[in-house]
C-alpha cells in the first residue's frame, strides 16, 4: 500500500502502492536474529544461529555479525532487483498495449477500462488467499510459476493481436488470468527482500529508485513499439520482461528462514486457520491496520479522483504532451524520494514517512488551482517524492515489525486494504466533477491530503512506533508488536541480558 513494496503486478496495484503505495511494497524480520542466517546456501544456517546468539546486542538490533557487514548487492539481490525492474517495465507498457490495440480494432474506452478492472478485480480480491499460499509453500517457485503464467498468457496476447482475431472477452479472460497470478506473487515480495539484504531500509529505496525509473520509461517505450511494430509487439515484448524475470527468480539462491520462523510450520494447520491466524495477526497491530484505515480515506478522497481528474484537466487545457510532462515529473519525483530513503534513517519511521506525505498537496493543489504546466510538473514532482518516502518506510516497518512467518499473509491484507477503495475513488470521480467541477474536487483532495498525514501523526501507535534496527534504552532491541511475535522476541534476547543481577551469558 502504503509502499513496498512495492511492487504490484498490475498496473493499478503498483500505482496504489508504488505512488502510495504498494509501493509500493517482505518477510519481515523481528528485530534481532529475525532477518535470516546470513548463508545463501543455506548449509551454514546452524552456525549462523549460533553466531547470532553470540553477538548478542553487536548493534541495536541485535543482528548477525556477517548481516552487519553484508552489503545490499549482493549477487542475489541484484538478481531480485533485476526481476522487479523489469517486470515493472513490462507492467507500465501494458495500459498503452490495451488502449492502442482494442482502440485500433474498434472498441471504446469502456473496453478498454474493462480489461484493465479485470486484471485489477482478480488480484484485489484473490491477493489475500495469495498470503495463505505464499506462507505454506515455496515463495521464490510460487513466484517463477506465476511469472510463467503471464509468460503463456501475454504471449498468447500478442499472437491474438498479431493476427487481428481480438476478441473483448477473450482479453478480459486473459487479464483475469494475470490477475489470479498477480495475486500469487505478490506476497512473495514481502518476503524476499529480507532474506536478501540486511539493509532492508535500502534494498527498499534501490528497488523504489528502478520501480519508478521503469515507469518513466514504460510508456515511452510502448509507444515506440506501437509506432514501429503493432501492438502485438507490446504485448510480445510484454511477455519477455516475465520471462526475464523467472529466469533471474531461477538463479537466485535464498537463505532460509530461522527454525520456527518457516513457513512451512503452517502446512499443517488449514487454509481457513492460516487465513483466520493472518487477519488475527493484521488485527492485533493497531499501527498497522491504522494505517491501512487512514488510507481507505486517502484511496477515495485522494488518490482515487485525483489520478483520472488531473489527466482530464491537464489535457484538456494544455493538452497530451504537457500531461506527459506533468506525469514525468511525478516519476522523476519518486526517484529522488528513493535516493531520500536510501541516505535518511530515521528513528521513527511512520513519524518521518508521514511527514512526507505533506508533500502530495501540490500536485492535486497546482491542477486543482489552474496555475501554469510548470508548476504543475514541480507539484507533481515534490509530492512524488514525498509519498516515494513514505512508501520505502512504510514497506521497511511491515518488513521488521512482522513475524516472517505471518509476513506474507500480513502482506496481503495490507495490498488487499490498501486498493479496496481505490476504485471507489475513481468512480465517485465523475459524478463529483459534473456536480462541483473537477478543478474544486481536486482541491479537496488536496484538503484531504494535509487531513491523512494529520490523522497518521494523531495516532500513537503510528506516530511512536520505533523502527526494528533502533537499540532501546537498555541496550535490548524492542520487542515486536503481535501474538505471534513474543516466543520469537524472547529467543532473541541472551540469557540475563538487562536483567538485573543477572551474570554474564554463557559462552558456547
Amino acid at each position: 500500500m502504503t509502499g513496498t513494496s512495492s511492487q504490484s503486478s498490475s498496473g493499478e496495484a503498483g500505482a496504489a502502492r508504488g505512488a502510495a503505495p504498494p509501493p509500493g511494497g517482505a518477510a519481515g524480520p523481528w528485530p534481532t536474529t529475525g532477518r535470516t542466517a546470513g548463508p545463501r546456501d543455506g548449509t551454514e544456517a546452524a552456525a549462523g544461529v549460533g553466531a547470532g546468539a553470540e553477538a548478542g546486542g553487536g548493534t541495536g538490533a541485535g543482528a548477525l555479525d556477517g548481516e552487519r557487514t553484508r552489503p545490499v548487492w549482493s549477487r542475489d539481490f541484484a538478481l531480485f532487483f533485476a526481476a522487479r525492474a523489469v517486470a515493472r517495465l513490462g507492467d507500465t507498457m501494458l495500459p498503452v498495449a490495451l488502449a492502442a490495440g482494442l482502440l485500433q480494432h474498434g472498441y471504446g474506452a469502456g473496453a478498454v477500462g474493462l480489461a484493465m478492472a479485470s486484471t485489477a478485480a482478480a488480484f484485489a480480491g484473490l491477493v489475500v488467499f495469495g498470503g495463505v499460499i505464499a506462507d505454506r509453500f515455496s515463495t521464490r517457485k510460487l513466484m517463477i510459476g506465476a511469472d510463467l503464467v503471464r509468460l503463456g498468457t501475454q504471449a498468447l496476447a500478442a499472437v491474438l493481436f498479431y493476427s487481428g482475431h481480438v476478441v473483448l472477452w477473450e482479453i478480459c479472460a486473459i487479464g483475469f488470468v494475470n490477475g489470479v497470478a498477480g495475486a500469487v506473487f505478490q506476497p512473495g515480495v514481502a518476503s524476499t527482500v529480507p532474506r536478501l539484504a540486511a539493509d532492508i531500509q535500502a534494498a527498499n529505496g534501490a528497488i523504489r529508485i528502478a520501480e519508478s525509473a521503469a515507469q518513466l520509461a514504460g510508456p515511452a517505450v510502448a509507444g515506440l513499439l506501437v509506432g514501429f511494430a503493432s501492438p502485438g509487439g507490446v504485448f510480445a515484448a510484454h511477455a519477455a520482461t516475465y520471462a526475464v524475470s523467472a529466469l533471474c527468480l531461477l538463479l537466485l539462491r535464498l537463505p532460509p528462514l530461522l527454525p520456527g520462523g518457516a513457513a512451512a510450520g503452517h502446512a499443517s494447520g488449514t487454509f481457513r486457520a492460516d487465513l483466520v491466524e493472518g487477519w488475527r495477526e493484521f488485527r492485533s497491530r493497531t499501527w498497522l491496520w491504522g494505517v491501512i484505515a487512514v488510507w481507505c480515506l486517502y484511496m477515495i478522497a485522494v488518490w482515487g479522483p485525483t489520478v483520472p481528474l488531473v489527466a482530464t484537466e491537464v489535457v484538456q487545457q494544455h493538452g497530451p504532451r504537457a500531461y506527459g510532462l506533468v506525469n514525468s515529473a511525478l516519476g522523476a519525483g519518486t526517484v529522488v524520494g528513493g535516493f531520500l530513503a536510501l541516505r535518511l534513517r530515521p528513528r521513527r519511521m511512520l513519524r518521518a514517512g508521514a511527514f512526507a506525505l505533506f508533500a502530495f498537496v501540490w500536485f492535486p493543489a497546482t491542477v486543482g488551482a489552474g496555475l501554469g504546466v510548470a508548476a504543475m510538473a514541480a507539484g507533481a514532482a515534490v509530492a512524488g517524492a514525498g509519498m516515494s518516502f513514505w512508501g520505502v518506510m512504510w514497506a521497511t516497518s511491515v518488513q521488521t515489525q512482522v513475524p516472517p512467518d505471518v509476513l506474507n499473509r500480513i502482506h496481503a491484507y495490507d495490498v488487499a486494504g490498501s486498493l479496496a477503495m481505490m476504485p471507489v475513488g475513481q468512480a465517485l470521480a465523475g459524478p463529483a466533477a459534473s456536480l462541483l467541477g473537477a478543478d474544486h474536487v481536486l482541491l479537496v483532495s488536496a484538503a484531504v491530503s494535509l487531513v491523512v498525514p494529520v490523522t497518521l501523526l494523531c495516532v500513537a501507535a503510528i506516530r511512536d512506533l520505533v523502527r526494528a534496527d533502533a537499540p532501546s534504552a537498555r541496550g535490548l532491541p524492542p520487542r515486536p508488536e503481535g501474538p505471534g511475535a513474543q516466543h520469537a522476541a524472547d529467543a532473541s534476547v541472551p540469557s540475563g541480558a538487562g536483567t538485573p543481577g543477572r551474570g554474564r551469558r554463557k559462552r558456547p
